[in-house]
């Protein structure tokens, strides 16, 4: 188990206006079909549906903000249609240089300085709209520069949410040169200023639950949770945390797979 030091933080975060703030905001989901270990795995079909849709749907009161950055690689029309189909936003380009996709497809979609970008990966379908939204407000206030769920955090590893400005995205692209960092978004951005990063945390450490795909095993485990959920998609975490507890089984399906680290 990963050290574990939570800070106090709201299981219900307040509800999201129409303020200005929100009208910036983009919600930039990276996806493509390349993936080297679980080829096509953001189309995989769970209940007929693939679970890029699922993720979607869980944002659904967002689904506005919402840009599902993916590739100009040739192997992307499975992506671009379904974004087509479900009427969200979407930008194709570079395959490897995330980073750089990412920038861009904020700044195609409008992004200026006062946008704020939250970056989800597809591979997490059971991403909680409710802490997306906590992590807004939390911004919001002007105290952070970037706001997070991930590891170490007490969530399960698959709700990993971050935000932080289109200005921080910019100084980052101009300046990031290494592999790692045009690969992975955040990893330089401490490297172009002093960050201050407010991350939210989780009453429970439940990390021993992995819940984003990246192997099969990984899709029965994502599987099993939709399945005790009635593949419903409007739950909230404390409904998800009380399904996991109730069910450590689920925790056994995927222990066995690495996490690839950055």
């Amino acid at each position: 188990m990963p050290d574990y030091n939570p800070l106090p933080c709201s299981q219900t975060p307040k509800s999201l206006d129409a303020s200005n703030a929100l009208q910036s905001l983009q919600i930039i989901i990276q996806a493509r079909m390349t993936s080297t270990r679980l080829p096509e795995k953001v189309m995989m079909k769970m209940a007929n549906k693939p679970m890029l849709e699922w993720l979607i749907e869980r944002l659904a009161p967002l689904k506005q903000h919402i840009i599902v950055a993916t590739t100009n690689d040739g192997s992307e029309a499975p992506i671009v249609a379904l974004c087509q189909k479900l009427g969200v936003g979407y930008f194709q380009g570079s395959t490897d240089d995330v980073l750089g996709r990412y920038y861009f497809a904020a700044k195609a979609h409008g992004a200026t300085k006062e946008t704020a970008v939250i970056r989800i990966t597809s591979d997490c379908p059971l991403v909680d709209v409710k802490l997306v939204q906590q992590s807004v407000n939390e911004f919001n206030t002007g105290q952070y520069d970037m706001v997070s769920l991930g590891p170490h955090s007490g969530y399960p590893r698959g709700l990993d949410a971050c935000i932080f400005g289109f200005e921080l995205l910019e100084k980052t692209h101009l300046i990031a040169t290494s592999a790692a960092d045009r690969e992975h978004v955040t990893l330089g951005m401490g490297k172009v200023q002093t960050i201050n990063n407010r991350v939210l945390y989780a009453e429970q450490d439940l990390t021993h639950f992995r819940l984003t795909l990246d192997e099969a095993d990984d899709f029965k485990a994502i599987e099993r949770v939709f399945q005790l959920m009635n593949y419903q998609t409007d739950f909230d975490y404390p409904a998800l945390e009380k399904v996991l507890l109730a069910h450590p089984e689920i925790a056994e399906i995927n222990r066995h797979v690495e996490q690839k680290n950055a």
